[in-house]
């Protein structure tokens, strides 16, 4: 058989099985854990490649457990981007999505699986790295065109002897239509009730090239409007207030106060903060334009050239890590008595020395509008690689591969504080335009400027060479051949930021001290993989496998590493399977951990902030919940004599940054599982695996909230280490400077079953083809996080909040997750109903006792060929309407956009021509 059509049969036989899976995203679990191959395809002996690992096989059986979506999932949600079907899936968290308001992620979507963080889930492309867009090594995936995706293989409980560093809680590989033939146009559309959409357009072409290649050209167009918090009810945020953008007046001589309302009516007797939280982008706009080229042609018998290409222009509007507020002043300037925008109302109230008032102001320069960056974001990515066979065993492949992302960002919305001169841009302009009252357009004029913001730039370079087969040429074990992978990779990546002048100087209202760095690191490897079969057709034991991979990483900052898995497969009958592995992994420090340079916000951001909230839980000393003598030893306010929570109170300012000391984390992932396919119950099949991720020296930071409730609560001593993180004003006892750095501190243990069932029932009494039954579920039966070995280890199953976010991003860990559906299926169509469900969690503060009730959505969807080469598909979604949990502190729009669903009732559209 040649190499092309060995490819074509292989995919074939991929893509037929898992199309042969339920078709919802709880029941794509993949053929690789559940499928048993036809004894026609067992009897041709196609070989296979499966998710998570390089040794070609022969069946469809994986020893890691995979879940998967299938092509036909993705077209039931109408999905236009990844997270538009990605975010049902219960292995994976919240991550970053269009919803997360303050975040640096700049509109992308990033991927986190069992809560372990963005950094510690990998990427893959065709079983190849996909390149990075941000300096935590997240990948974005919207930069994927979901029309050219065939398939998502999702394995939890690392890879990284298999795929390398930073495959800790595993991988996401997503798996390209590289075999299409014809042409295929496509269009959807998703549309929400309460506003909100999305729309976009596809094209594919694929053709041979002649008989001995073939070639696949790909087009994706989406776009999505920006949905203000205003629309929802439940987003509209009572408590979020800003300085009032009218203006709160003092005139420091007589201490009178004045100002004006919202509606810009004079007052005497002002409100100091006005609410405009309804005005605040719920969902960030975004297009995209996706472009992708897969081809492969065979030169000779023996060696034949392939690659891809794929290019991404993504342009949104997002707030930023500041958060949407407006800047806002509080200072005291001198108002000239022959100021023009004085009424004899304010006149009044002012007192006059030799011709200038002395007036404190207090107000947003709301005129400026929201803080908003405008990231435009390009990803590229080629790979170039020429394999072929050795022997009729033995294939060999050779590939280089490029990526780079590159984005920029300027910034509307804020504003220099001094001009080119040195000068206060306020208190210059405070007689030249009317700062009285709010809409005053000669403020924006003034006082507003587009600031450049930042570039940032990441290279990504991989090479791989590798061997892989069986020995079945020199022998053979009695229960088979032994099957082996053997390989080399060199990566080196780069990234570079560069900041506004502005920036770097923290001469803005909103932005604080960014810096600019750089950093490069490389990394040379070799690997080893083998498959062993060792007994077959035996009493009890149909066939029992083992194997093992390793890895040795020699990195350039980091030392060198070994990581390295073992694994059993036991095929007991045709009815029963187990499986486990036994795994270290590895994860390299990224660059914004080990390059970057110090920066800053101001710490009161922590408190004007939705986002970064959870990061400060007031003083106890105040609030009464500290130890009395070490609230008195750091010379802290009594008990009630301050509002710990006004801005005024955390003085000074937020620093972060990175730790050229850094090492990487290492940690053991364990997997034991069971694949039920009962020869008395035909058609259905139910995999259990337990797991558990184990890991040491994670990289974080200690949070002030951690800090202070260690220093002044849960270890009240006057040597305690972390008291130095959150510094004192000896005057005043105020908060002054937070120090946050990333540090390999703590540990993160997580254990818990995934399990699946599929079950399709064929029944003469049914109308139509049959109905299918499907589950996929996550049960967390612990997870501890233990920040650093200062603090007392939490339990974080089924809880939400800051103290058990392993990153600072996903701040929901529900203890239970699944995702069931039926599907009646009837020539040319099927009708399907899935089910989701989001357990009980609980507020992980220390003390807290509030709870969020799990989350049940339903999906209404449906497919149906109008003609041979027309498909409908479309579907409702979260079609009872269901409101996300509301949360009285701590998240984002009164809820965590992270985890829950924002949009609420959603219809779907799609139509598809293929010719």
């Amino acid at each position: 058989m040649t190499s092309t059509n060995f490819r074509r049969a292989s995919a074939w036989t991929v893509l037929a099985i898992a199309l042969a899976q339920s078709p919802s995203l709880a029941a794509a679990q993949t053929a690789t854990d559940i499928a048993q191959p036809a004894p026609e395809a067992a009897t041709e002996q196609h070989e296979v490649v499966v998710t998570g690992s390089r040794i070609p096989r022969t069946d469809l059986t994986a020893t890691s457990p995979v879940a998967s979506t299938s092509q036909e999932a993705i077209k039931l949600q109408s999905a236009l981007t990844v997270e538009d079907f990605s975010t049902k899936m219960p292995q994976l968290a919240g991550g970053v999505r269009q919803a997360s308001q303050g975040s640096d992620s700049f509109g992308a979507q990033v991927l986190d699986l069992r809560n372990f963080g963005q950094s510690r889930s990998l990427v893959l492309i065709d079983g190849t790295r996909a390149v990075p867009f941000s300096f935590r090594n997240s990948v974005d995936v919207n930069a994927l065109p979901a029309s050219l995706i065939k398939r998502v293989d999702v394995l939890t409980g690392g890879a990284a002897a298999v795929y390398g560093a930073d495959a800790v809680a595993g991988v996401v590989n997503f798996i390209l239509n590289d075999d299409f033939k014809g042409v295929q146009a496509s269009a959807s559309t998703r549309l929400a009730e309460h506003g909100g959409k999305q729309y976009g357009a596809s094209v594919m072409l694929g053709t041979p090239l002649g008989d001995r290649g073939h070639i696949v050209v790909a087009l994706d167009y989406t776009q999505r409007e920006q949905t203000l918090s205003g629309s929802r009810d439940w987003a509209i945020t009572p408590t979020s207030t800003v300085p009032s953008i009218g203006g709160l007046f003092t005139d420091v001589a007589s201490g009178r106060r004045f100002g004006f309302t919202d509606g810009g009516q004079f007052t005497t007797n002002p409100s100091a903060t006005s609410n405009i939280s309804a005005n605040y982008p719920l969902i960030e706009p975004l297009k995209r334009i996706n472009a992708a080229a897969l081809f492969n042609y065979e030169i000779t018998p023996a060696v034949e050239i392939y690659g891809r290409v794929l290019y991404t222009n993504a342009r949104t509007e997002q707030s930023g890590t500041p958060g949407p507020n407006p800047p806002s002043i509080n200072q005291t300037v001198g108002i000239s008595a022959t100021n023009p925008y004085l009424t004899d109302a304010i006149r009044n109230q002012l007192t006059f020395v030799n011709g200038v008032a002395q007036v404190n102001v207090q107000r947003s320069l709301a005129e400026l509008g929201l803080i908003t960056y405008r990231t435009e974001r390009n990803t590229f990515q080629g790979q170039l690689g020429l394999r072929g066979p050795i022997t009729d065993n033995i294939k060999w492949n050779v590939y280089g591969q490029y990526g780079r992302s590159t984005e920029n960002s300027p910034i509307t919305g804020d504003g220099l504080v001094r001009d080119a001169s040195g000068a206060n841009n306020f208190a210059a302009n405070a007689n030249k335009v009317n700062i009285f009252g709010p809409n005053q357009p000669g403020i924006a004029a003034a006082l507003g400027t587009t600031i450049n913001g930042f570039n940032r730039n990441r290279d990504q370079l991989v090479t791989s060479a590798n061997i892989s087969g069986t020995l079945a040429d020199l022998f053979a074990l009695p229960a088979g051949p032994i099957g082996f992978a053997v390989g080399a990779e060199y990566r080196r990546e780069t990234a570079q930021i560069t900041q506004d002048s502005a920036l770097l100087t923290g001469n803005t209202y909103r932005q604080g001290v960014q810096a600019a760095y750089s950093g490069v690191f490389d990394v040379k490897e070799l690997y080893g993989e083998l498959f062993v079969p060792v007994l077959r057709d035996l009493p009890l034991i149909k066939k029992l496998d083992v194997g093992g991979a390793y890895r040795y990483s020699d990195y350039n900052l980091f030392g060198n590493h070994g990581t390295w898995k073992v694994e059993a497969n036991w095929q007991v009958d045709d009815s029963i399977r187990l499986r486990g592995t036994y795994q270290r992994v590895l994860r390299a420090p990224n660059f914004g951990e080990f390059a970057a340079t110090t920066s800053s916000l101001p710490f009161n951001n922590l408190v004007t902030v939705p986002r970064l909230a959870p990061r400060y839980a007031g003083d106890p000393c105040v609030l009464g919940t500290g130890n009395v003598a070490q609230c008195q030893r750091f010379g802290a306010p009594a008990v009630g004599s301050a509002n710990s929570f006004d801005p005024s109170y955390l003085e000074g300012n937020y620093y972060y940054g990175g730790n050229a000391a850094i090492k990487p984390e290492i940690g053991k992932t364990k997997t034991v599982g069971i694949v039920l396919t009962p020869t008395f119950m035909p058609r259905f099949t139910l995999t259990v695996d337990w797991y558990e991720l184990n890991l040491k020296g994670a990289v974080g930071v200690i949070q002030p909230v951690a800090a202070i409730t260690s220093c002044y609560i849960t270890n009240p001593t006057a040597n305690n280490p972390l008291c130095a993180l959150v510094t004192r004003d000896p005057a005043n006892g105020h908060f002054v400077n937070a120090y946050v750095n990333n540090q390999n501190l703590g540990r993160l243990v997580q254990r818990g079953l995934d399990i699946a069932a599929n079950y399709t029932l064929l029944a003469d009494w049914l109308p139509g083809t049959g109905m299918r039954f499907s589950y996929q579920g996550n049960i967390v039966t612990s997870y501890i996080i233990q920040a650093n070995s200062t603090v007392a280890p939490v339990q974080c199953k089924g809880t939400f909040g800051a103290t058990c976010s392993s990153d600072g991003t996903t701040l929901v860990q529900p203890a239970y997750r699944h995702n069931a559906a039926v599907a009646w299926t009837f020539e040319g169509g099927l009708v399907q109903l899935n089910w989701n469900r989001i357990g009980k969690v609980k507020n992980s503060a220390p003390g807290a006792t509030n709870t969020l009730p799990a989350q049940d959505t339903f999906d209404l969807s449906a497919s149906y060929a109008l003609t041979h080469n027309l498909t409908l598909s479309g579907g409702i979604y979260n079609f009872t309407d269901k409101d996300p949990p509301l949360v009285a502190a701590g998240g984002v729009f009164n809820t965590f956009p992270d985890t829950y669903d924002v949009m609420g009732r959603t219809y779907g559209l799609s139509l598809t021509a293929r010719f």
